[in-house]
């Protein structure tokens, strides 16, 4: 995405992008953050209650904060923002996934299966940070705190999980 792209042009862009499934959607992509500012792209991965994301730096940066375990974000929302896959991990997110992860989808409570794994939607809210703009321009993350952005969670979702297991990039994503 182009630095000079206003809250106008992305929300026009968005508008002709077609809805992600609100039930069975899947898993795009996965990113481990094993320290700050570095990403591992990953086939697979172990998420467990204790850890997360194991392997990723969660425990480091968040102690025992459960409610902010895991961050889903919505495969379309950062194609528009990212453009090429490549860029999507820049975001800080672990798992990017095809499936509308808006408040009215999934409130606080909401539990998804993704592989083997349960993960239950956080009530504490995800929003953008100055390192977000940095990236992907200060545009983008004001696009994503407009109250629709908020509604639609464009930014993002925390979770936590609940059952330990497995996730595959492709994986069916299924709401319990």
């Amino acid at each position: 995405m182009e630095a000079k792209a206003t809250i106008e042009d992305l929300e026009a862009r968005w508008a002709q992008i077609e809805p992600s499934p609100q039930d069975n959607g899947s898993v795009a992509l996965i990113a481990r953050r094993p320290a700050p500012d570095q990403r591992e792209l990953l086939d697979r991965a172990t998420f467990t209650a204790e850890a997360g994301l194991l392997g990723d730096d969660w425990l480091r940066r968040h102690g025992d904060d459960i409610e902010a375990q895991i961050t889903l974000m919505n495969s379309r929302v950062i194609q528009l923002l990212a453009g090429d896959k490549s860029r999507w991990a820049e975001a800080g997110d672990q798992l990017f996934v095809d499936l509308d992860i808006s408040q009215h989808n999934l409130p606080p409570g909401a539990r998804l299966q993704l592989g083997g794994v349960v993960m239950e939607i956080s009530k504490r809210p995800h929003t953008g940070c100055t390192k977000f703009a940095r990236r992907y321009g200060g545009h983008a993350r004001k696009w994503t705190a407009t109250e629709t952005g908020e509604r639609q969670r464009r930014r993002g979702v925390y979770a936590f999980v609940v059952q330990d297991g497995e996730v595959k990039v492709g994986d069916r994503i299924r709401k319990l």
